[in-house]
């Protein structure tokens, strides 16, 4: 559906499709949460992360605050735990320390905010306010609480034990031999939105950019092509490292992926408690914006900056036209990308080929964040909605931009436009990379 029919759509249809997408969203933190045990819950499987328990009930205070007490001008159900599941207010180290509610009362505090959300939702205008114009606020707690499932999602990767998630194999390869690099055509094209209806505030404005002609990887980068890197000394040799880089890879003793392990016979993994040889024909992932860029130099490339992924992701030549996805502007499918942890796993490089972008590269939505290598900060024009602590106070050189999802991310929360942030060092995200280069004067034609 275009930009401009989801503007069309009737207050009764706004109501509709808020409503089927925070149905969704709560499906599937409930699934998270419901397939391991209260003690499971509430142990902090990680320093890096929050119990899960913590997760569930600062999903129910997000939309408390947004949903029933800012646009439903409701009565507070529980200020009292306003500050407990303040995200800034406290580390996520600290938060087990937290007099946090158990598995019960939080399962029981998130349905009550949700049926009083849901009569907000029958019941408020759709316009009037920006903040409800075209259902925007439901759209932005869907977005959250997706958000959420997907960072549960890589606490249960981290935590120990057998496997409580299953779902089927994502599909094979699909569209025979591809070219290792597409060529994206330089100049002009819109970065950003200012017409999305769910569009964050760090995806607005949209605006005219350009970018020089450049190469970028088909697919991403695989596992294959990663052992490679690894086995020919890639981790030992301070050359293909930036200062930084190599100062993270000494100091942690960083010697592969993350939940890679040598054995005899060669790499093999822990994945949601499988132990596994790993897939030659799979993305890489769990790997850190710096292994990336090593990876990269190693090969005589570069991370793609942000305008080029995006201009790859979105730009059609034969109309000059910007597009919601890579296929064209309608909602994501099954058969467009691995989204909304419909399999456990990367799919293996070609699997998508509807979800292929004109220009031929395939993949860039679903399956592993891809690292750039811009910064994290406003686009011209930029102004925080509806507060600064959701982009602004991230902007600076200390975090990345990483683009177009990974399969544990919902199609509710993922377009071209989305951008993702996160430290360099970051490595138990779902996070991939591909890489790219300069087009040289006789390859532009």
């Amino acid at each position: 559906m275009s930009t401009e029919a989801l503007h069309d759509l009737s207050a009764q249809d706004l109501r509709a499709r808020a409503a089927e997408a925070l149905t969704r969203a709560r499906a599937r933190s409930v699934a998270l949460t419901d397939a391991v045990d209260d003690e499971d819950l509430v142990r902090q499987h990680s320093k890096l992360m929050s119990p899960l328990v913590w997760d569930l009930a600062h999903i129910g205070v997000q939309e408390e605050l947004w949903l029933v007490r800012d646009v439903g001008g409701r009565e507070p159900l529980r200020p009292d735990i306003d500050d407990i599941y303040d995200a800034f207010q406290h580390a996520r180290a600290d938060r087990p320390e937290l007099p946090l509610l158990g598995p019960a009362e939080a399962r029981a505090y998130v349905k009550q905010v949700r049926e009083k959300a849901f009569d907000v939702l029958e019941h408020a205008p759709m316009e009037g306010r920006r903040l409800t114009e075209q259902a925007f606020a439901f759209g932005m707690i869907t977005q959250h609480e997706q958000q959420h499932d997907e960072t549960m999602l890589a606490t249960h990767q981290l935590r120990k034990g057998d496997p409580v998630l299953h779902a089927p194999e994502p599909p094979p390869a699909r569209s025979g031999t591809l070219p290792a690099e597409v060529l994206v055509p330089g100049g002009a094209f819109t970065m950003g939105t200012s017409a999305e209806p769910w569009a964050l505030d760090n995806e607005r404005p949209a605006h005219e950019i350009a970018v020089e002609a450049f190469w970028m990887d088909t697919v991403p980068v695989t596992c294959g092509a990663y052992v490679e890197f690894l086995d020919g000394g890639g981790y030992d040799d301070e050359q293909w490292w930036s200062p930084a880089g190599w100062a993270y890879r000494t100091e942690n003793s960083i010697t592969a992926p993350r939940f890679w392990k040598r054995e005899q016979d060669g790499w093999w993994r822990t994945r949601f408690g499988v132990y596994e040889r790993i897939p030659a024909g799979e993305p890489v992932v769990h790997v850190s914006y710096f292994e990336a860029e090593a990876y990269a130099a190693w090969a005589g490339r570069r991370l793609p900056t942000e305008a080029e992924w995006e201009k790859a992701a979105r730009f059609d030549p034969a109309t000059g036209r910007s597009r919601r996805f890579p296929w064209g502007d309608e909602e994501p499918s099954a058969e467009h990308a691995n989204l909304g942890q419909r399999h456990l796993r990367p799919a293996p490089a070609g699997a998508y080929p509807a979800g292929a972008s004109p220009t031929g590269v395939h993949q860039l939505i679903g399956d592993v964040w891809e690292w750039t290598s811009t910064d994290f900060h406003g686009y011209p024009g930029f102004a925080p909605f509806p507060y600064r602590e959701y982009s602004e106070v991230f902007f600076g050189p200390e975090y990345k931009v990483l683009r177009g999802g990974s399969f544990g991310t919902d199609s509710a929360a993922i377009r071209g436009t989305f951008r993702n942030w996160d430290y360099p060092i970051r490595r138990q995200i779902f996070a991939g990379f591909r890489t790219a280069r300069d087009a040289a004067p006789g390859e532009v034609g």
